[in-house]
């Protein structure tokens, strides 16, 4: 249930003694929100180590859902949906379109740079006004336009922990995370980031990623621009990089290891980074993955047999199934092991 405290059951069973018809006003229930904690990683006891969830209306969300499909209709009818975004779609696809060319090249001997690129809170922090601005250049129905308008503005929102409610406070900017029009309207306000980007760029989500070959002449120079250009976009649009996260791996032997900036300050380079839950290693081994991966599914398995007493196999199978082998296979097709001990780990499990 959302804040409105409306179960969804309810609605559907009364659906045709409730429904009015809309007139194109928000209603203001729809526009309040119980933001909620989500754990991803790290200490507990850090505020930061969690990831800030809007509940709101569940009718407010059967409007937006007949609002998404209309937006996604209309931008796959006139070709307007950004082909290097592959964010609340895929990461498997993410991998394969961004680093496959990038081990082709490193095959050859090349040399290659990749920047890691992180927002500051990207979802909470679009511009309203621009962002409605990027919609009416689509050219999307104006009332669809008036209406997301209208959702966006005057939000009201209140912290909820452990039943305990923090004052309500005005909402200025941002998408709500945990709305269903959040993600499509994130993805068409961040889509022109790669305008004028002669690196080959891919996008998940506010997680940026760009690559060029730099052991040719002008390449240092080339990456250096493009960084420039995401500096410029991202002052224009008020999205604001957080630096202390965006890494840089250099990959290939010859590798100059040139130094890059963002607002002046000098990217950290690193030999091992995550991409989208996958370890990324300076060589591209995937020994690392692979031990990961087991070890995870390892213990997985090693809590099923110690919480379920049962070993008949229509018990044990669906469980292996749903908790075991999704660690193994999580984006298996751009780390599949190769080298015949990696193979022996991950089949041991």
């Amino acid at each position: 249930m959302g804040p409105d405290g409306i179960h969804p059951k309810l609605l559907k069973e009364l659906s045709d003694v409730i429904a009015k018809p809309l007139t194109g006003v928000v209603p203001e229930d729809w526009k309040f929100a119980n933001v909620v904690p989500i754990y991803k990683k790290g200490s507990r006891e850090e505020s930061g180590n969690y990831r800030p969830v809007s509940l709101t209306s569940v009718v407010g969300k059967l409007m937006e859902t007949m609002l998404k499909e209309r937006i996604v209709e209309h931008l796959k009818t006139h070709r307007l949906q950004d082909q290097k975004q592959h964010g609340f779609t895929s990461c498997q696809t993410n991998l394969y379109y961004f680093c496959y060319p990038i081990k082709k090249i490193n095959d050859t001997g090349s040399a290659v740079d990749i920047a890691y690129l992180d927002f500051s809170k990207a979802f909470d922090t679009v511009p309203h006004r621009r962002l409605i601005n990027k919609l009416q250049s689509l050219s999307l129905d104006s009332n669809i336009v008036e209406w997301i308008r209208q959702w966006l503005s005057d939000r009201q929102q209140r912290v909820v922990v452990n039943g305990v409610y923090s004052v309500q406070g005005l909402v200025t900017s941002g998408v709500p995370q945990g709305s269903v029009l959040g993600p499509i309207l994130f993805n068409i306000f961040i889509s022109d980031i790669a305008e004028g980007i002669n690196g080959k760029v891919c996008l998940s989500a506010d997680d940026p990623k760009i690559c060029n070959r730099v052991d040719v002449p002008g390449g240092i120079s080339q990456m250096t621009n493009d960084l420039g250009k995401l500096k410029k976009w991202s002052e224009l649009w008020q999205l604001s990089f957080n630096v202390d996260k965006c890494k840089i791996m250099h990959l290939g032997r010859k590798n100059p290891r040139a130094e890059y900036r963002i607002f002046d300050t000098v990217l950290t380079s690193t030999s091992e980074g995550w991409d989208l839950g996958v370890i990324i290693l300076e060589d591209l081994r995937v020994s690392s993955q692979c031990n990961r991966a087991a070890g995870n599914a390892s213990r997985m398995l090693g809590c099923v047999g110690r919480g379920i007493s049962s070993r008949k196999r229509e018990v044990l199978m669906p469980l292996y199934r749903a908790l075991v082998r999704p660690h193994l296979e999580y984006c298996v097709q751009y780390w599949r092991p190769y080298l015949q001990k990696d193979i022996d780990i991950v089949e041991r499990v």
